[in-house]
């Protein structure tokens, strides 16, 4: 086992976070407790998230790991106050599978762009037909829909891994008619050679992959696209603001 890939997982780090944080929030209560400040459950995972906030954000973590790290001991003594069924917790954990599946590994959770971004992404398109379009981390499908309802001379993809979203994706299409397709896989095992423009709504953690995979492997004339997500040292050949004071788009022309 390659034990260095293993612990540079996202929620390999976190979980070890949680544990490292235990003995620091002990020391921190037991001077709480000399200085005859009350130690209760409440404070203990106060302690414990404001603990495991700090070392998560000096480990250079993504910011939303540092939420969920300071709100995991206080969702933890919720749930036990609150005495739900375990029945429940099992649902909810095959519901967050479905929906984030390797969010853990990709650093990509689920991001829905909205008819603005479509429309942006519809106009910078050539008008040549034939084209080869695809939607990579496809989510629930809106902008490969889109695409192949104002195109339908062009062929229309959406990849997606998760697989909640991705059913979701295929039976829209299928209950609207659409002929965008939809493949539950990863975007990394694509040939990009193949598209005349890929469309990535991502994370900031997966761009620099991102722009490797598109700079070995797209084709000239062709369109990368990223949605709020720049490329550290590689400027767009054309910004897009899309809707007053939201997030950008990102055009780079090969």
């Amino acid at each position: 086992m390659n034990w260095g890939r293993f612990f540079s997982i996202p929620a390999v780090q976190a979980a070890l976070v949680q544990a490292a944080a235990v003995p620091t929030s002990y020391f921190l209560l037991s001077a709480l407790d000399t200085a005859h400040v009350p130690v209760t459950f409440a404070v203990f995972a106060l302690v414990q998230g404001c603990v495991a906030l700090f070392f998560t954000w000096k480990l250079g973590m993504a910011p939303w790991w540092r939420v969920i790290q300071f709100l995991f001991p206080i969702a933890i003594l919720l749930a036990l106050a609150l005495k739900l069924p375990p029945v429940l917790y099992l649902i909810v954990f095959a519901v967050l599978l479905g929906v984030y599946w390797s969010t853990y590994r990709t650093q990509v959770p689920l991001y829905n762009s909205g008819s603005a971004v479509w429309q942006a992404v519809e106009q910078e398109l050539p008008r040549r037909a034939g084209l080869r379009l695809i939607d990579i981390g496809s989510g629930v499908g809106g902008m490969a829909l889109h695409l192949a309802r104002v195109r339908p001379d062009a062929q229309v993809t959406g990849i997606e891994l998760a697989p909640l979203p991705w059913l979701v994706s295929r039976l829209r299409a299928k209950f609207s008619g659409s002929r965008a397709s939809f493949i539950r896989g990863d975007y990394e095992t694509l040939d990009f050679s193949r598209y005349d423009m890929v469309f990535a709504y991502l994370s900031p953690a997966a761009m620099p992959g991102l722009w490797a995979k598109a700079s070995r492997e797209m084709h000239a004339g062709s369109l990368l696209i990223s949605y709020e997500f720049e490329i550290a040292d590689c400027p767009p050949n054309k910004t897009i603001v899309t809707t007053e004071h939201g997030p950008a788009l990102y055009v780079w022309r090969f």
